[in-house]
């Protein structure tokens, strides 16, 4: 039986660290699942990862759609969720219903989209039609051109403040959870502290409620170089199996990510 958001939050309320990993296909949905992985998250990084694209914007919903239900026929237990690929849902409102109604329908039990209080409107009408919502703050790869690339966030104290004062809007509005990416550590503890909803951080700091890296990432198998967030699970793992839960076991008490890993 699948985790439930009540199973989310219960982990949450007991500070137990949440796990996610990014996943595309069954197999691998499969693994990380009998690893213990709590989350299995279809991210449109897959554009990357298994398209071979320079970014994730050439993901489309029926890319991500596919994805989904390959992740979801995968597994039995693990909480899934469906990434809504860039221009899916910054129309309107009603626009982000219909794709993340395909994503739901593919059998994700909650969509992420990324963006600050801009993207408030949007929550909460998902949220009040039976969609839950994970936010995405911090280093948004779809938005990476407005960015000047792939870096850090948050960095300065303006910064900052406005990345929390999102995150509050957000919550506000409905959301269920929020992925922190590439921000400094002390940031990554600010929003935490500030939020009454889990955090998942990548590249966010060990005071998240709770961390996510791409399965590739982990296993140490895409191509170029590697973001100071990533651990190399194979490493010490041995074996695909072996990564996943030595990802888990680290997450969970708390010696993933260190200081190494951190901005």
């Amino acid at each position: 039986m699948r985790l439930t958001l009540k199973d989310l939050a219960k982990k949450y309320e007991a500070k137990e660290k949440i796990t996610m990993v990014t996943v595309y296909d069954s197999s691998f949905a499969a693994v990380a699942e009998q690893a213990g992985v709590d989350i299995l998250f279809i991210g449109d990084s897959l554009g990357m990862t298994v398209q071979g694209h320079d970014s994730p914007l050439p993901v489309t919903v029926e890319d991500m759609v596919y994805h989904t239900r390959a992740v979801v026929r995968g597994s039995k237990q693990g909480f899934v969720i469906g990434d809504l690929p860039f221009g899916a849902y910054h129309e309107s409102p009603a626009q982000a219903f219909r794709n993340a109604a395909q994503l739901m329908m593919a059998g994700a039990n909650m969509v992420k989209l990324e963006g600050g209080a801009v993207m408030a409107e949007a929550v909460e009408f998902l949220t009040k039609r039976g969609i839950p919502v994970c936010g995405h703050l911090g280093l948004t790869p779809q938005s990476y051109n407005a960015l000047g690339g792939f870096r850090v966030q948050g960095k300065s104290d303006e910064a900052a403040q406005r990345l929390i004062n999102d995150a509050k809007t957000l919550q506000n509005a409905g959301m269920f959870m929020v992925v922190l990416e590439a921000i400094p550590a002390t940031l990554g503890k600010d929003v935490t502290t500030s939020l009454t909803i889990p955090t998942i951080g990548i590249g966010a700091g060990p005071d998240c409620s709770g961390q996510v890296l791409l399965a590739y990432d982990l296993l140490d198998i895409f191509p170029g170089q590697k973001a100071k967030f990533v651990k190399n699970f194979m490493a010490t793992g041995g074996s695909v199996s072996a990564a996943f839960t030595n990802f888990v076991k680290e997450v969970k008490d708390g010696s993933f990510p260190g200081p190494e890993h951190c901005y």
